[in-house]
This record gives C-alpha cells, structure tokens and sequence, in this order.
C-alpha cells in the first residue's frame, strides 16, 4: 500500500508564503505523476499544479507566477511553494501521485489534505 502524507498548511495573511510538503512511502516500485489539487468550499476540486516524472510542470492559470512545483524523488516528495497568498487561495490541498507497487501496475493515490487559510 501506498501513503501521501501532507503537511505545511495554515493559516497566513494576503500576500504571505507556505510550503506544502507531500511525502511518499510504502511498497513503492515507481512514482510517475505527481500533482496538487485544491477544493474551496462549495466548489469542486480542482488541479493546481503537476509534476511529470520527467520534470515537466504544468500549472492552473490562476496560480502561475505565484505557486511553483518541485519534487525530489530521492525523498520521494513533493512541494509547492505558494507566494503572494490571495483570500481566493484559501481550500484544502490535496496531493496526488500515481505510484507503481510493481512494474505496469501504475495506481492514482490521494493524500488526507492540508487546509490553506488566507485570512487578515
């Protein structure tokens, strides 16, 4: 089995920083993609930002310049550096991978959330 722990959520002022940290582990033989999301109240979840094994990125209009990806898959973790926080920011963020037990067995895998509050 495999687990996605999150961590680095709180509560920050407009304009302020976090780090989110999605850590790896179990029987893991590959991570492929790995990605956050984020679900505001009342709305769906929604992509934030991607991480393909090959180090492209991709990110949600309404976060590029601001949010930057990064991942080290020797610690299998990811990151997402979130600057210039907006109130519209404000959701929990989930990480996502999909993660390989064994060879050709690639499986989608969610972390528990980490709530982000933008507040003054």
């Amino acid at each position: 089995q495999v687990q996605l722990v999150e961590s680095g959520g709180g509560l920050v002022q407009p304009g302020g920083s976090l780090r989110l940290s999605c850590a790896a582990s179990g029987s893991i033989f590959r991570i492929y993609h790995m990605g956050w999301y984020r679900q505001a109240p009342g709305k769906q979840r929604e992509l934030v930002a991607t991480s393909a094994s090959g180090g492209n990125t991709k990110y949600a209009d309404s976060v590029k310049g601001r949010f930057t990806i990064t991942r080290d898959n020797a610690k299998k973790t990811l990151y997402l550096q979130i600057n210039s926080l907006k109130y519209d920011d404000t959701a929990v963020y989930y990480c996502n991978a999909v993660v390989a037990t064994k060879p050709s067995h690639p499986f989608q895998y969610w972390g528990q959330g980490t709530q982000v509050t933008v507040s003054s």
